[in-house]
């Protein structure tokens, strides 16, 4: 057996960042911390986070007056600030600085008093959070259908933003028909979607001809790590979400010779050598890391916590 390895992979510096916010709170207040929803997606780092003392609640109603809240990597609206703020929490804000800028965005349009369309996935957490910040403005599309339907007061006054984590591919036809739709549409000076989600697809895209598989490390909550596998299933090579190694099924594996290997941005590493590891006991394997571009992105953490 071939074994690929894809670089880039993994961790991103916003999921990096996120997951140093709990532990250093841990650190300086002691157990428990309360983070708001899953700090990233990924099981089993809540899963370790939850075993040195985090406690993961859907709802602030959950939260004790007085107590250390973090916000996750996907970002709230300011409507959970307010909450936050009504119950006397000392709150840490992990959203990713890339998500932050969507926020940002979002506001700048509105103050403008421009109709935003938010190119998004429903019910996603950064998705809600972004919608959060320009109620009054905001309508949310995923598909052309969507942008089909869509209705505006000022086709003249009309911005797109979009979710950090969707298909570099998809994302690019949405805002083509939103621009054909509205020809004075106008978006942000840079791509939302951040550079580790696209680095990674631009690592599959190139890599994947290749193989015969294709696996993904990474949980099926998380965006940008189903991308990677719808990504390689549009071109007709077979790929699979796993969230270990434990989901391998050699049913899969019936004539492959090559797979390429390559994980989502909320994934640890550790998952992937164990991958490395089931194909390493199972029989003959060769594992070739390739590097498509080389990430150096680091993020400060919050001032309150640095």
């Amino acid at each position: 057996m071939k074994l690929i390895l894809a670089k880039p992979r993994g961790f991103c510096a916003g999921v990096e960042r996120a997951i140093k916010c709990v532990e250093r709170a841990l650190e300086l207040y002691g157990a428990p911390v309360y983070v708001l929803n899953d700090i990233v997606h990924n099981e089993h780092v809540v899963n370790e986070l939850r075993e040195k003392g985090a406690v993961f609640v859907k709802k602030l109603e959950d939260v004790p007056p007085n107590s250390h809240l973090l916000f996750s990597a996907h970002g709230v609206s300011p409507a959970r600030w307010e909450d936050a703020k009504a119950r006397d929490l000392e709150v840490v804000d992990a959203t990713c600085p890339l998500v932050a800028k969507v926020h940002n965005e979002a506001r700048r349009f509105a103050d403008k008093d421009f109709t935003i369309i938010l190119i998004g996935e429903p019910g996603h957490d950064e998705t809600i959070g972004t919608m959060g910040w320009a109620p009054e403005h905001i309508k949310r599309v995923f598909t052309l259908e969507e942008v089909e339907a869509l209705e505006v007061p000022d086709e003249n006054k009309v911005a797109f933003v979009t979710q950090t984590t969707l298909s570099v591919d998809d994302c690019t036809r949405v805002i083509e028909a939103l621009k054909k739709r509205f020809p004075s549409i106008t978006g942000p000076r840079s791509a939302d979607i951040c550079y580790a989600t696209q680095n990674r697809q631009a690592a599959v895209n190139a890599l994947s001809p290749d193989v015969d598989l294709v696996l993904v490390v990474g949980d099926r909550a998380s965006a940008n790590s189903t991308r990677l596998a719808e990504i390689c299933r549009a071109k007709g090579i077979p790929a699979y979400l796993i969230s270990s190694a434990d989901m391998v099924d050699e049913a899969w594996l019936e004539g492959v010779e090559s797979i390429l290997l390559t994980s989502g941005a909320s994934a640890p590493e550790r998952l992937v050598q164990g991958v490395i590891d089931f194909f390493k006991q199972r029989g003959p394997c060769d594992v070739e890391e390739t590097a498509i571009i080389e990430e150096d992105v680091h993020f400060k953490l919050p001032a309150v916590i640095a």
